[in-house]
């Protein structure tokens, strides 16, 4: 039988998200059914709405979520019913070139679940990055549910699931910061200020985060930022001259882009040391373009201009680790819980996210 609940879902461009009845079937091979407890209010479920991502509606919205597992389905072994987790969108095949190639977290064939959750009248639903989780139970690939300490809230747990996430590891694993490294973050955001608790972690000397509003830099000093800077109404070579202030004269070893435009991208390119890195994190909508970039610069500078996708994570190995350094705490993450609301709120969410008055809003379930 399956189950009878109500969930987030986008029916039609840049209209308003409704509350809707949503049927969740059972388990299928190699499948489970998950007890939601929290999901994130993050802004790749805007993009869904606004159809920035495909134009496969009717969307089920949610996906930075933690829960319990309720049911697992034929095939499944390494989950049982209870095991708290944590849902990601990277379920790595074992198989494709890149995981063969050792380089799992770069899975071209990550695994979904085969069977569709529907609307009452039988609609198919399109779950957003293939998990969908504004709504009390879930259907998921066993994959896609990632073990942790339980004793981590789910409200804090379940924003590994995506941005938090995506951010750590654009410092940690994409951009590889490590001690006494200088950093730049352009874009403070939840993602941005991840990114600055990444470098933070990983032991870099100075961290530059950079923004035009002075509320959201005040958040990036409590993630780990040493200097700020608000680039309102600074000109390009402005603000590549107040990152080289900050950074020896040089520019930072890595430079994290968590915007995603070709200004901001451009600003990160020449405020880098030469040899330096660029991580680009943010992501661009498709009819942006980079022009008028000289060609020698890219030879001339060197170093390495690197894209981070999910933070470069291998979930199997992040989540846990990232967990276990909350619970110490090391790693602030409860700092990005900015409300818990309900699931009938999401709506005003992405209002408040979009003005940037909130790092995440999280969806609570009873």
């Amino acid at each position: 039988m399956p189950y009878e609940v109500q969930g987030v879902v986008a029916r039609a461009k840049g209209q308003p998200v409704s509350l809707e009845t949503v049927l969740v079937p059972d388990p299928g091979p190699g499948e489970a059914v998950v007890s939601v407890k929290a999901c994130g209010v993050c802004h790749t479920d805007l993009h869904y709405r606004e159809g920035g991502i495909n134009d496969d509606f009717p969307f089920l919205l949610g996906h930075e979520a933690a829960g319990y597992v309720e049911q697992v389905g034929e095939g499944v072994t390494d989950l049982r019913p209870g095991d708290f987790v944590v849902l990601n969108w990277r379920a790595v095949c074992g198989t494709c070139r890149a995981c063969k190639r050792g380089k799992p977290w770069y899975c071209f064939q990550t695994h979904n679940a085969s069977r569709p959750m529907t609307l009452a009248d039988g609609t198919e639903l399109s779950p957003a990055l293939g998990i969908g989780a504004f709504l009390e139970k879930t259907l998921v690939h066993s994959g896609q549910c990632t073990k942790v300490n339980p004793a981590a809230e789910p409200e804090v747990a379940g924003l590994l699931g995506c941005g938090v996430m995506a951010g750590i590891g654009a410092s940690i694993n994409t951009g590889a910061v490590t001690r006494g490294d200088t950093v730049a973050v352009i874009g403070c955001g939840g993602v941005g200020d991840a990114a600055i608790a990444g470098a933070h972690l990983a032991g870099a000397r100075t961290i530059v985060a950079v923004d035009t509003d002075d509320r959201k830099l005040e958040w990036a000093k409590g993630f780990g930022a040493t200097d700020t800077i608000n680039a309102r109404g600074k000109s390009h070579d402005e603000m590549v001259e107040a990152v080289q202030e900050l950074t020896d004269s040089f520019g930072a070893d890595v430079v994290i882009d968590a915007v995603g435009t070709p200004q901001t991208w451009k600003q990160a390119f020449y405020a880098r040391d030469l040899a330096g890195t660029v991580v680009l994190v943010g992501v661009p909508t498709p009819d942006m373009k980079l022009n008028d970039m000289p060609l020698i610069d890219f030879f001339a500078r060197g170093g390495s201009l690197k894209s981070s996708w999910y933070g470069d994570c291998l979930p199997s190995r992040d989540f846990p680790m990232l967990v276990d350094l909350y619970l110490q705490g090391r790693l602030p993450l409860d700092k990005f819980v900015t409300e818990r609301i309900g699931v009938a709120d999401v709506e005003q969410a992405f209002e408040r996210m979009h003005n940037g008055e909130v790092l995440r809003s999280v969806v609570v379930f009873d």
